[in-house]
């Protein structure tokens, strides 16, 4: 399995006691996935958004992940090849008290409308150039370098509503036990586990999409 990085539990910004954190293809429907080993069927299932009648794909990530960063040209392959009636989506995780301010910079940059060209950027000057983008400050240093106006980017994430967003995305991550990054959560049905490289989490990812799929059509 490929390596995962830790963390203790603490009490956290904005007042919330968080959980662990960092753990970490073409579709094959006869491939060899055990439901308790490779993936897990959660005994509650619970889509983010089920609004849309889609299959939906949760990547649980953190730019303070350094396994999120590495998957991430991975992450960006798959959302290309997923079918029709399928949304794929990203869900920061507020795991520690360091970890909270980049869930903060997520939803201030999706607001902003830059996440798009900014998500990759982030992480490759984080992890790959070894930019310091760690606290508040810095990272949104990192967006003001990106053209975006700082002091409304930091208006947007120290804002009410994504203190509350952020209370959401513990409860669903807890709900779906997710303690470690990146993890793929599939329809709010299946949580990968123990897989052992980034091509066999895309290619577990495909197959429990496509059964889900299936699913739906019968």
């Amino acid at each position: 399995m490929f390596k995962t990085t830790r963390l203790r539990l603490a009490t956290l910004l904005c007042g919330l006691l968080l959980t662990t954190a960092c753990s970490a293809a073409s579709p094959d429907i006869a491939a060899p996935y055990t439901d308790g080993d490779q993936y897990v069927t959660l005994s509650a299932p619970y889509q983010r958004d089920s609004s849309s009648g889609k299959v939906e794909v949760v990547e649980v990530f953190s730019y303070a992940c350094i396994h999120c960063a590495e998957f991430s040209t991975y992450a960006d392959e798959l959302r290309k090849t997923l079918p029709k009636g399928v949304d794929f989506k990203l869900v920061p995780a507020p795991f520690n008290d360091s970890w909270v301010p980049f869930a903060r910079a997520y939803y201030a940059a999706k607001k902003l409308g830059v996440l798009d060209r900014t998500h990759d950027v982030l992480f490759e000057k984080k992890f790959k150039e070894q930019y310091p983008i760690n606290s508040m400050d810095e990272i949104a240093d990192f967006y003001a370098s990106q053209g975006v106006n700082r002091n409304e980017f930091l208006k947007i994430a120290n804002s009410p509503e994504v203190d509350a967003q952020i209370k959401k995305d513990l409860a669903l991550i807890q709900a779906w036990g997710v303690d470690g990054t990146p993890t793929i959560v599939v329809d709010g049905k299946y949580r990968s586990a123990n897989v052992k490289s980034f091509d066999e989490l895309v290619a577990l990812t495909q197959w429990l999409v496509q059964k889900e799929l299936n699913a739906k059509q019968q």
